[in-house]
């Protein structure tokens, strides 16, 4: 659909009529599909601006995704309050519905640390979502507490494609944990990035690239 447009400044609604700020980024030509990215703790800092956040947004983009990133309800500019993860998925949801408004073709969702949490717990009830890219995501019982994820039979029916992303020295996301994870999804790929914390500092790009790949196969 659109082209050349850059980055656009956008407001949508949850379904339980929240307004939430967004940024969305446009490939250079036509759009293959769309992604979205959810962002960290909202009571920890947590907002779509963040390194990581930026160079996924430019490097999905880069591979012809149209991708919205968004601040979950309660941050900055966004409307309503915390939910404590659980109204967050409205969020998630709607960001969904609002960037398939702008390109065909299969919707990844992306994720970091709470945001990753909150995606998958998404992507369970949305057929719309055709992958998920989850980077570390809080397993270790470390940190906030979050609501629960779901039992593995429910995971187990989740058969899309999934990327499990953490550091070697992801304290929220231990390694044997991810690994347990994944065993629990039919289609999932584990990837541990050695010498990365939870923030992956000094190497956003290289983690930007692991979900450009994951994602790239999705429209070949």
């Amino acid at each position: 659909m659109a082209q050349g447009l850059g980055l656009e400044q956008v407001r949508f609604d949850t379904e339980d009529g929240v307004s939430l700020e967004a940024e969305i980024r446009h490939p250079d030509g036509a759009a293959k599909g769309s992604a979205v990215i959810c962002h960290a703790h909202p009571r920890h800092g947590g907002s779509k601006d963040h390194p990581v956040l930026w160079s996924l947004r430019i490097e999905l983009a880069r591979r012809g995704f149209v991708v919205v990133s968004f601040n979950f309800r309660g941050v900055m500019g966004s409307g309503g309050s915390f939910g404590g993860g659980e109204a967050e998925v409205l969020d998630v949801r709607a960001a969904v519905g609002r960037i398939r408004q702008d390109a065909l073709g299969p919707t990844v969702v992306t994720g970091w640390s709470f945001g990753a949490h909150v995606a998958l717990r998404e992507a369970l009830d949305d057929g719309r979502v055709a992958a998920l890219a989850l980077l570390g995501l809080p397993l270790g019982g470390v940190g906030p507490a979050l609501p629960p994820l779901p039992p593995p039979e429910r995971l187990r029916l989740f058969d899309r494609p999934v990327l499990l992303l953490a550091g070697a020295a992801d304290e929220y996301c231990p390694g044997p944990e991810l690994e347990a994870l994944g065993q629990e999804l039919p289609n999932a790929e584990v990837r541990i990035l050695l010498d990365a914390d939870h923030y992956f500092r000094r190497r956003e790009r290289e983690a930007a690239a692991i979900v450009g790949t994951f994602a790239a196969a999705l429209v070949r």
